[in-house]
């Protein structure tokens, strides 16, 4: 019996081996088609708008219209995976991310563009609370490493269409704005389709047997404080990627506006590659929240009151200081929740997130509108790390409790 236990050792090893990459090639993909389909949307604008006619004001709203749903449909993402479990919701939200893409391609005017655009997002949004029931039941013992997997493939999936789009997809679709949503829609299909054909399906075995319990526990304060803060995250980015480009223009300095968005979002991939290595010893801790939230404020205060070198420096890092963040951010679900809790706990975080993401950039442009001072739109922007800084220490005793 010995012998025939060290005989099949090595062949066990092996399957833990694939079963281990797959999980990771697999949370990799599903974090790439997160992104892809909403982030197709910018370089195309100026297209856009040309052959629709679109006014600015339905610009902001179709810019506008992901982070509503991604607020809206939170909850309903939570229904979706006590009902159909985590790995085939992620697969219904690849698949309506790729129809509502490939149909904003046929879309003839405004608001048919916005509804395959409110489809897009419906997938995007339900697939969100999916992501750490999946890192959870995949790699249960390397939680903080399979957020950071995920997350890299979601910055990857953010930065890719904008660099390529213009340059690469435009040119091979014949300058046509309409396939090249077509092209960016088939990586979420294929996605989908690897999703079926290779995902482990143990988690959706496990969830037969699970409690289906879907509606978040609202009276949780642990609920609120994850949303607070990884709200206070959201608000920055989304934030400073609206105002800046008119704060920069508004103090003569138009010339930074490009190089400044760039390593806005460039920013962020060295953090996302060091926590593939590093999460595990930071999920959970106090000080590097509070560290992030400090080195954001300290960003914000650059962008307002530096210039030239010190601007473009401080986008680099303000897009460093917000992926760290949002890669612990997202392994606390998980590490903070029975398992047939974290789709309702990552709902509810994601509901309240993304409300405070709607929220905050409406309060920097009523700051900017009645005091006449541009800074003013980074007040609450700095307010909002403020408050990271705050609620910091109190993730510390949740893992605790946890424990």
């Amino acid at each position: 019996m010995d012998a025939t236990q060290s005989a099949d050792a090595p062949a066990r090893a092996a399957a833990a081996r694939a079963h281990f990459f797959t999980c990771v090639a697999m949370l990799w993909l599903a974090g790439f088609g997160l992104r892809v389909t909403i982030l197709a949307v910018p370089p195309l604008i100026r297209l856009l708008h040309e052959d629709l006619a679109l006014s600015e004001t339905q610009v902001g709203i179709l810019s506008g219209l992901p982070s509503v749903l991604f607020m809206l449909a939170a909850v309903p993402g939570s229904l979706l995976i006590a009902r159909l479990g985590a790995r085939m919701t992620v697969v219904a939200g690849l698949l309506a991310t790729a129809v509502g893409c490939a149909l904003r391609g046929a879309a003839a005017d405004f608001v048919l563009l916005c509804a395959a655009t409110v489809l897009t997002g419906l997938g995007v949004a339900v697939m969100q609370p999916a992501m750490p029931p999946l890192v959870r039941a995949w790699l249960p013992q390397r939680i903080s490493f399979g957020t950071a997997v995920y997350t890299n493939g979601l910055l990857v999936g953010e930065i890719i269409p904008v660099w390529l789009t213009i340059p690469l997809v435009l040119p091979l679709v014949g300058q046509s704005w309409r396939l090249a949503f077509v092209a960016w829609a088939l990586p979420c299909a294929a996605i989908a389709l690897a999703l079926l054909a290779f995902a482990p399906t143990a988690q959706e075995a496990a969830r037969a047997s699970a409690p289906r319990r879907w509606w978040p526990d609202w009276r949780s304060g642990l609920i609120w404080r994850l949303g607070l803060m990884f709200g206070a995250n959201n608000a920055t980015y989304f934030s400073t990627n609206f105002f800046l480009p008119d704060y920069l223009h508004s103090v003569g300095r138009p010339d930074l506006i490009g190089g400044a968005l760039s390593w806005l979002n460039i920013g962020q991939l060295p953090a996302s590659l060091l926590l593939l290595a590093f999460s595990g010893r930071l999920v959970g801790r106090a000080w590097p929240y509070m560290a992030t939230g400090a080195l954001s404020l300290a960003c914000v205060a650059g962008l307002v009151l530096g210039g030239g070198w010190v601007v473009l420096a401080s986008a680099a890092a303000l897009g460093f200081s917000g992926a760290v963040t949002i890669t612990l951010m997202l392994a606390l679900p998980a590490l903070l929740s029975a398992p047939h809790d974290v789709p309702r706990m990552t709902a509810g975080m994601f509901t309240i997130s993304y409300s405070w993401a709607v929220i905050v950039p409406i309060l920097s442009g009523f700051a900017w509108d009645a005091s006449g001072w541009p800074a003013a739109a980074f007040i609450p922007i700095g307010l909002c790390n403020l408050l990271l800084i705050g609620l910091a220490p109190t993730i510390s005793r949740a893992r605790g409790a946890a424990a």
